[in-house]
């Protein structure tokens, strides 16, 4: 099974860094079962190619304000994507990301990190940076099994 994590943030906004912070450790630490692409704040820029590799799983990772203590970790279910207030520092709306790729992906999760600061020139919060290394280390185990919103 090819499965291809695909991380969206910008890492100049504080928190919204998560995804790439994790792009950087998977590229750094690679994971024989998993591909990455660091999506940036332009993540639909990346559909042609995601479409060429023909994941049959992709694991979206995001911050997102979920009302949740800074650093949680949740799987945001396809009905609640649009209920629950998004970063908003891509250029189009993660709903749209997200239909884009159902349409040639078996398999298509959203993962939200949640902040606690989004504010251009902020490092990372360190819970946040705590819950990217969980991240990682459940995708090294295998496990997608997050807690969801």
């Amino acid at each position: 099974m090819k499965k291809l994590v695909l991380t969206v943030g910008n890492e100049l906004m504080g928190d919204d860094a998560a995804g790439p912070l994790l792009a950087k450790l998977l590229e750094k630490n690679p994971l024989s079962n998993w591909e990455v692409i660091d999506g940036g704040t332009t993540p639909e820029n990346y559909l042609y190619r995601i479409r060429e590799m023909r994941p049959d799983l992709v694991l979206v990772v995001d911050a997102a304000d979920m009302n949740l203590p800074p650093g949680s970790i949740r799987l945001i279910p396809p009905e609640a994507i649009g209920e629950h207030l998004l970063m908003t520092t891509h250029n189009l709306p993660l709903t749209y990301l997200i239909r884009a790729l159902r349409e040639f992906v078996p398999q298509v999760y959203l993962l939200g990190i949640q902040p606690r600061d989004v504010l251009f020139g902020l490092p990372a919060f360190i819970g946040v940076k705590k819950a990217v290394a969980t991240v990682y280390e459940k995708l090294k185990q295998g496990d997608l099994n997050f807690d969801t919103l």
